[in-house]
């Protein structure tokens, strides 16, 4: 999909996502093996800029927890981007998943570059965890730690399409499980279901997308009003930065567990996920459709998303904050989003796509049946 028209020429988005395109949501080293290398120029640059510029904005927010304490404007810009920084993630996810069934094609590509990726990642950052910091930290594959509940949750979600494929009103019935499930501590831990579920509308809302949607963000009109939304969303962000709890963006808590009545969950599930709709679509406006220096890093924001955990947990272990009281200021702040960017963005490189292919996209033929092998 590196579709490279003219420097001033716009790719055009997708008409649909069927079985003999690449997925732009998917471990991308199509463009290293010379075989699939005419797909790999069919990938079209707009979603790959998005793609680029969602994981530098998480990987951004991540740095600031350490040297945000006290310091009101970066916990209001930290709230503006936790608003839909994910979301954004999820919803092309949701996007590229729409044409996902049961197929034996399907299904192989689900575990190979979902499911595989979860189980050496999630082991590998407990191990991790045991190293820098808690020798009695357990290896666990049922809960999560960090980063690695995006690929539970991206799993869960793919297996579920075909239902919201099918509902008449799927979007509705999504955001009705997600205020359930932000006033229900009986859930549980066990694959993070709290944020699988709390997150699920923007990867139903992902499904029910078309081009056309993306078409529409991309107007004028629509950028001009962008900027007065994201200038409001900041100053609103800064009059409630000591008065919100931050739990409420990483929706992995119930309402009862911060200590509050059970509706303000519902409350606060719905309107979050409208202010996360609106950011998103100031967001998507402002990416750019032609190709970017940046765009060929957005095939590997699978490895930088997964990589960049070890990189903000390394620092926040090793108490470098600690020592050094100046880092907890403005200048901190951006030195920690300079490094951050600089360091997910050396982590969607190509050679380091190549590095992780065995994790992130193996062929892992020998574990399926024939039918499944021809992908």
């Amino acid at each position: 999909m590196f579709h490279a028209p003219h420097a001033f020429q716009r790719a055009p988005l997708p008409s649909a996502t069927r079985e003999s395109e690449p997925r732009p949501d998917a471990p991308a080293t199509t463009a290293d093996r010379p075989d699939q290398a005419a797909a790999a120029k069919r990938r079209d640059a707009y979603f790959d800029n998005a793609k680029y510029l969602a994981i530098v904005l998480v990987a951004v927010a991540h740095s600031w927890v350490p040297v945000m304490d006290g310091s009101r404007a970066a916990r209001a810009l930290y709230m503006v981007t936790y608003t839909f920084h994910m979301p954004a993630f999820i919803i092309i996810s949701g996007y590229f998943s729409r044409s996902f069934d049961l197929s034996p094609a399907k299904v192989k590509r689900l575990v190979t570059g979902v499911a595989v990726p979860y189980v050496v990642f999630e082991t590998g950052y407990s191990l991790f965890r045991r190293y820098v910091d808690d020798p009695d930290a357990p290896v666990s594959l049922t809960e999560p730690w960090y980063l690695t509940w995006f690929l539970a949750a991206l799993f869960i979600w793919r297996l579920t399409t075909p239902i919201w494929q099918n509902l008449r009103h799927p979007l509705a019935v999504s955001l009705v499980i997600a205020c359930l499930a932000s006033f229900a501590p009986s859930i549980g831990d066990d694959l993070d279901l709290p944020r699988v579920l709390q997150f699920l509308p923007f990867f139903v809302l992902g499904l029910r997308l078309t081009p056309e949607h993306f078409r529409l963000v991309r107007r004028r009109e629509v950028r001009i009003l962008a900027v007065p939304l994201v200038l409001g969303a900041v100053v609103f962000a800064y009059w409630a930065a000591h008065r919100m709890q931050l739990g409420w963006f990483l929706r992995n808590s119930s309402a009862q567990d911060m200590g509050n009545p059970w509706w303000y969950g519902a409350v606060m599930t719905l309107a979050l996920f409208g202010c996360a709709v609106l950011l998103t679509a100031a967001f998507l406006s402002w990416v750019p459709r032609r190709r970017m220096w940046f765009t060929v890093l957005g095939a590997g924001t699978i490895c930088g998303y997964l990589l960049h955990g070890f990189m903000v947990k390394g620092v926040e272990y090793s108490g470098l904050v600690d020592r050094n009281e100046w880092l907890v200021s403005p200048t901190g702040l951006v030195l920690f989003s300079v490094v951050a960017s600089a360091g997910v963005t050396l982590m969607c490189t190509p050679p380091v796509r190549r590095a992780l292919r065995c994790v992130t996209e193996p062929d892992m033929d020998w574990a399926f049946r024939r039918d499944a092998a021809r992908i």
